[in-house]
């Protein structure tokens, strides 16, 4: 029987996951994923993203020629997240880097909710990654984010007393 986490359940048990189980991720979990991200809010609903989704292995190897990006190619898939940056009023193409970003971390924590681990990624080269993949010019590769069912289960991280990082009216 399939148990479900409440959604706070899913967004504080999150962990990056590095090591992937070789399994495919059914059609329909990568599509109730990739619509996560495509539900995401964004400035004027301008949606100024487009998601490249790697299935193909050797471009998976590819792109995990780095030194903190190797697990990609070990990853079920992998989603390029980019932002167009070509001209819209300036007041919401200064934020589509931000709305770009919300949408992939909706795909992450929808994927933690179905048993996907998941793996942001910021190593990469972005003119490779452009040439590689057919980026047109107005468009920022925004981050990476592998996709698998977790090989691993990575213990909680120590993070900053609340006291540190939150204050209320005045910082």
């Amino acid at each position: 029987m399939m148990m479900f986490m409440s959604l706070v359940d899913v967004v504080l048990s999150r962990r990056s996951i590095r090591r992937y189980e070789q399994k495919n991720i059914p059609k329909d979990v990568l599509d109730r994923i990739l619509e996560a991200g495509r539900q995401a809010p964004s400035a004027a609903n301008r949606q100024p993203w487009h998601f490249i989704v790697i299935t193909d292995y050797e471009i998976k190897k590819e792109l995990s020629k780095g030194l903190f990006n190797r697990h990609i190619k070990d990853s079920a898939f992998t989603v390029v997240g980019c932002a167009y940056t070509g001209l819209w009023h300036i007041g919401t193409r200064k934020w589509s880097i931000v709305s770009t970003s919300i949408a992939l971390q909706n795909m992450v924590i929808a994927a933690w909710a179905m048993g996907v681990g998941s793996c942001w990624i910021g190593d990469f080269g972005e003119d490779k990654i452009k040439q590689l993949l057919s980026i047109p010019d107005k468009w920022k590769v925004v981050a990476l984010v592998s996709f698998g069912y977790p090989a691993e289960k990575p213990k909680a991280k120590s993070r900053k007393p609340i006291e540190k990082i939150v204050s209320f009216n005045k910082f």
